[in-house]
């Protein structure tokens, strides 16, 4: 890691982050994404991959086309959180529009927000982190020492881009 790519502990009220940011998309990744859709839709396979993972059912805002985005998710009281970028998909997601998910199943109606402040996507990552390190990792997000989520990585993600989905239940 250089040092250029990691902002200056000046830059981040949290600190030096630990980390230089989000991963990129890898070059495989469709490949994954196309596995993990078909996993998801095996029964019985499904229940198992479907405990963390789901089928986001998107669609486009001007084409009308359905995207079918895997994500892995974090259950929070009601709610669904997904840490992620402000992916193309993300900005087709408007408030009063339900969204569909599947989780091995039927799919299911949600109801989204996302969230771009400053405040909640650090409060909400923190949540999404500590749930899922995995993610955290692919996010940018290391962690302290007692375990917790580094606050100044998770600005930093938040500084280059990342959002929240929170998805409610219709």
């Amino acid at each position: 890691m250089s040092e250029a790519s990691v902002p200056d502990s000046s830059e981040n009220p949290y600190g030096t982050p630990t980390t230089s940011g989000p991963e990129p998309i890898r070059s495989y990744q469709k490949v994954v994404n196309r596995i993990v859709r078909t996993l998801l839709r095996v029964p019985g396979v499904a229940g198992v991959v479907g405990t963390r993972l789901m089928i986001l059912h998107v669609v486009g805002r001007k084409s009308g086309t359905v995207y079918d985005v895997p994500l892995a998710y974090t259950k929070h009281g009601d709610t669904l959180l997904i840490g992620t970028a402000l992916r193309p998909w993300v900005k087709n997601l408007r408030a009063g529009d339900p969204v569909r998910a599947s989780f091995g199943g039927k799919p299911r109606a949600f109801d989204p927000v996302v969230h771009t402040d400053e405040a909640d996507v650090l409060r909400l990552y923190e949540i999404v982190a500590r749930d899922n390190p995995q993610n955290a990792k692919f996010n940018g997000i290391g962690f302290a020492a007692d375990g917790t989520p580094s606050k100044a990585d998770i600005y930093q993600t938040w500084q280059q881009g990342g959002v929240v989905v929170e998805l409610t239940p219709r």
